[in-house]
């Protein structure tokens, strides 16, 4: 379940250097179950050896260890991946490799440590061995769901990452056994983990800077300046672009130049009445067309429910009845 968490909600952390592409999932669906195998094929080893409750104690508390240095560290490590390292391909592979893989390994050690520590003799073992996997493919289809339905829209990326990683220190506190002298030593970690998961909660939606979810992206809304006009200027990135914009001192002109040339529509057509729009983000044509055309209705059709509420909140998106939302695929909205 872990596992899978994990690489969820890690493709939201990469989202905003190198966006959502069939590029990324490649890179971290690969690398983790390539990862995960190494971590199979170690932790079978280390079972020969040494397989007792307080090894796989360890070896959670490791792998709480480097999921709480994904969620550290992800911006240090990315920034640097996108600054000294050249293409896309090779970025997304180190950066996974990086953030990811050291507690991917882990992760895959439990199972076959797990296995050995149940075995009691040869006749039960088929038994163990099918119980413990099918425990381990339920698990996963429980991580894959509540995080893509619930934990990434609620609680964000950072926040899940960092529960993750107290939850392994509370398995590998389990494990120790609540008497056990090795449990002074998760206090610190304990203590860190909980500390940085408050910061992050505090810290993801100041007045100046906001880092959330919704259940399509991760999205970004930040203030600086624009260039041309030097007019304060508020900023929606949508995982790795600048989705939308508006005015902060008069919302009443387009900050993107692109979304400027939409004012031909009065050249092209000048008797329109009604438009349809495939992508709503931050509403700012929308909102330009509702104050400068008020003989006319449009209507915009947003994949994301979560932006067009991040619209509402943080870029002056007002109800109006000349204005349609509707919350689908544009595609299967024009099929329809």
């Amino acid at each position: 379940m872990v596992t899978m968490i994990y690489e969820i909600a890690g493709a939201r952390a990469i989202g905003p250097y190198f966006g959502t592409s069939i590029l990324i999932w490649t890179s971290m669906i690969g690398i983790i179950m390539g990862s995960l195998s190494l971590g199979y094929w170690m932790g079978g080893w280390i079972s020969k050896h040494k397989s007792d409750i307080i090894s796989l104690a360890w070896i959670l508390l490791l792998a709480s260890v480097f999921i709480f240095f994904t969620a550290i560290s992800n911006k240090f490590v990315l920034d640097r991946v996108i600054k000294y390292i050249p293409g896309i391909r090779l970025q997304t592979v180190l950066s996974v490799i990086t953030l990811f893989s050291p507690g991917s390994i882990l992760l895959g050690m439990v199972l076959p440590i797990g296995i050995k520590i149940k075995i009691g003799n040869l006749s039960t073992s088929g038994n163990v061995v099918g119980k413990l996997y099918a425990l381990s493919s339920v698990g996963s289809i429980i991580g894959t769901f509540i995080t893509g339905y619930l934990l990434l829209p609620m609680f964000g990326f950072g926040n899940v990452i960092f529960a993750i990683s107290l939850l392994m220190v509370l398995a590998s506190l389990t494990a120790l056994g609540i008497q056990s002298r090795y449990k002074i030593a998760l206090i610190p970690l304990m203590a860190s983990i909980i500390f940085s998961l408050t910061w992050n909660i505090i810290n993801s939606r100041s007045l100046k800077y906001i880092d959330t979810d919704t259940r399509y992206n991760r999205v970004i809304i930040y203030h600086t300046t624009d260039q041309q006009t030097g007019r304060p200027v508020k900023i929606l990135k949508v995982n790795d672009e600048k989705s939308s914009a508006m005015f902060t001192d008069r919302d009443d002109d387009l900050v993107f130049e692109v979304l400027r040339y939409y004012k031909l529509i009065n050249h092209f057509t000048p008797n329109f009445r009604n438009t349809l729009m495939i992508g709503g983000s931050g509403y700012a044509f929308p909102k330009f067309y509702l104050q400068n055309y008020p003989y006319a209705k449009i209507d915009v059709v947003e994949i994301d429910p979560g932006l067009t509420e991040i619209a509402r909140e943080y870029f002056n998106l007002n109800p109006n009845e000349r204005l349609g939302v509707f919350h689908e695929d544009g595609r299967t909205f024009l099929n329809r």
